[in-house]
C-alpha cells in the first residue's frame, strides 16, 4: 500500500461516478484510482492540474477518462484533460512543474478487455476498488 492512501475508493465517490458515467465498470474504477492518487501526490486543483490520457478512444478503455474527470476535476469543458489515441492505457498528470505518469500494466489491460458481461464487469470493478494502485499501474513520478 502507498503510505497515506487508502486502497478503498469511498463508496459515495463510486456512486457519484456511476451516476455521471452511467454504469459501473473496471475502467471507471481505474480512472478514479489514478485520479485520487494524483490528488494525493500533486494536490487537487480544478484549474492548475492537467491530465493527458493515452488510450483507445472507444469503450471500455475510454471509460477511464470519466473516472479521471470525477476524481480530479480535470474536464473536457475546461480543456485541462486531453485524449491522445494509443493502444495501451496511460495518464500523465501535470501541476506546478510536477509530473506523475501512470501506465496500466499490459496483463491488467488484457484481463479487463476480456470481461464479457455486465455482472462480471461490476464484480471486477468492485474488486479493483479495494486493491492497491501499484497492482495495476507502473508509476513514474517527478515531483
Amino acid at each position: 500500500m502507498v503510505p497515506g492512501l487508502s486502497n478503498n475508493i469511498p463508496k459515495r465517490l463510486i456512486h457519484d461516478a456511476v451516476r455521471f458515467h452511467g454504469h459501473l465498470g473496471p475502467f471507471l474504477i481505474l480512472g478514479l484510482k489514478a485520479g485520487l492518487f494524483a490528488n494525493m501526490l500533486l494536490g487537487k486543483d480544478y484549474f492548475r492540474a492537467r491530465a493527458i490520457v493515452e488510450t483507445e478512444p472507444v469503450p471500455p478503455c475510454s471509460c477511464f477518462i470519466d473516472g479521471i474527470q470525477i476524481a480530479t476535476g480535470c474536464t473536457m469543458g475546461k480543456a485541462n484533460i486531453e485524449l491522445k489515441k494509443g493502444s495501451s492505457l496511460s495518464v500523465t498528470f501535470l501541476k506546478d512543474g510536477k509530473r506523475l505518469e501512470l501506465i496500466l500494466k499490459a496483463e491488467v489491460l488484457k484481463t479487463l478487455k476480456g470481461v464479457s458481461s455486465k455482472e462480471d464487469a461490476e464484480q471486477k470493478a468492485l474488486n479493483l476498488s479495494e486493491r492497491p494502485i501499484q497492482e495495476f499501474f507502473n508509476i513514474n513520478k517527478w515531483v
